[in-house]
């Protein structure tokens, strides 16, 4: 059988110019070139003879493969890693830089929220436009309105100016268009995201059905490794725009996490810049966030270690240490969990090493989606010698398998209490 979907060592290349500022009006270039004719005519002489600098990125690099009529192929990696530019060549949204695709069919994109909707216009007249701008025919349109409509969920809205609609709504109707247009390959980025658990679910199982006599061909791009592994048979590891491997969902997904070179632990093998300089103090040498798997990819409903590297110039052992972690929603920026080696009683850090490893590890906690931030605070006697905000952080992909999320007040009050112990390390 012959593929859908043909990649041949396909490279995009961007050039990044290195220079001072942004957009400069025509007035500020006038009076910089009367104030200063000598440095304007030096800036334009470099940048004529190429002098000027400039550094390329390669966001892809000789990307090789097939995609089968009726696949599900499942793209992952980190934030960077090329996915988004690699499904916008292929959306033919822009060109490669090297290489060649093939593709055999219709392709429909849903790659931003909202791509194709006009903000002035309503839900009703949107589909029509986003129809037409996929592809579909206005008698088509008109044939599906209703489905359409009725998936999405927002017969109450229908005729109110999507400007008005929250993030969630908007996927949902783009994605109803998308899935709904009658098309042989069907290319997804990340934007289910937005959506609830309950329509993510919805979603899937749309996915499923119009793969289900294999007509039509799905490529999807998604953080969320419990989706892909339920979707899709098949996936595609990139890594700094290179492909690390393709196979089976389940064997991809255990190379990705396992991987330390592809997923980062967010170790800082540096000492951060605003550390104290006293010989009292404590110094932070690294940060190391896992999941009671030693994964760094994280579930609600994970258990959370946090091992801190420490040293200090003192010449025998820190007494009486306090170590403060706070957990921190970066969307919210709402403390969401307090860890605090002051209310175990236990004394374990009463005496420690001037070097060595803290670790603090908790029962499960049932965080909602997102990305965390955490702060860690030394205290020697009573008082703060090394605070860092933003020292570490770590993402939670929502499983669909579980709903029952704590919620949180929108304040700065930590409202999540869970288990938790501090220890040294004895290596």
């Amino acid at each position: 059988m012959k593929p859908i979907i043909e990649v041949k060592n396909i490279s995009k290349k961007y050039e990044i110019n290195h220079q001072k500022g942004g957009y400069v009006a025509l007035r500020d270039v006038l009076t910089n070139i009367f104030k200063n004719p000598f440095s304007f005519l030096k800036y334009k002489t470099k940048e004529i003879v190429g002098l000027e600098k400039k550094e390329e990125f390669w966001a892809l690099k000789d990307l090789n493969f097939e995609v089968m009529k009726g696949e599900i192929i499942g793209i992952i990696g980190r934030n960077g890693a090329g996915k988004s530019t690699l499904l916008k060549i292929l959306s033919q949204i822009t060109p490669p830089t090297t290489g060649e695709i093939k593709i055999h069919g219709r392709v429909g994109s849903l790659l931003e929220v909202g791509t194709g909707f006009h903000p002035e216009l309503t839900g009703r007249e949107n589909i029509f436009l986003n129809g037409a701008i996929l592809g579909m025919k206005n008698e088509e349109i008109i044939k599906k309105f209703d489905d359409i409509v009725k998936f999405a969920g927002v017969e109450k809205f229908l005729d109110t100016p999507v400007k008005y609609y929250s993030s969630g709504m908007y996927v949902r109707l783009a994605f109803s268009v998308a899935a709904h247009m009658e098309t042989d390959i069907l290319i997804i980025d990340e934007v289910l995201a937005v959506g609830d658990a309950e329509f993510q679910k919805k979603c899937l199982g749309k996915m499923e059905d119009i793969t289900k006599n294999k007509e039509r061909t799905i490529l999807f791009v998604s953080h969320n490794t419990e989706m892909v592994k339920q979707l899709c048979k098949k996936s595609i590891l990139l890594s700094k725009g290179e492909i690390k491997m393709i196979g089976e969902t389940n064997d991809v997904l255990e190379f990705y996490s396992n991987n330390k070179d592809i997923v980062q632990n967010h170790i800082q093998d540096t000492t951060p810049l605003n550390q104290v300089a006293n010989k009292n103090g404590m110094r932070l040498t690294g940060i190391k966030i896992l999941n009671q798997e030693n994964h760094s990819i994280f579930q609600s409903g994970d258990k959370l270690k946090i091992e801190l590297g420490y040293e200090s110039d003192l010449t025998k052992n820190i007494s009486s240490v306090r170590t403060v972690i706070t957990v921190t929603s970066k969307n919210s920026e709402q403390v969401v969990l307090r860890l605090d080696s002051d209310t175990l009683n236990e004394n374990i850090l009463e005496k420690i090493p001037v070097k060595g490893k803290i670790i603090c590890e908790t029962e499960d906690i049932n965080l909602i989606e997102g990305t965390y931030l955490v702060d860690v605070d030394f205290l020697i006697e009573g008082t703060s010698v090394n605070y860092l905000q933003g020292v570490g952080k770590f993402e939670v992909q929502t499983s669909l398998k579980k709903y029952n999320f704590k919620k949180y007040p929108d304040n700065n009050v930590c409202d999540y209490i869970t288990r938790y112990n501090f220890k040294l390390d004895e290596k």
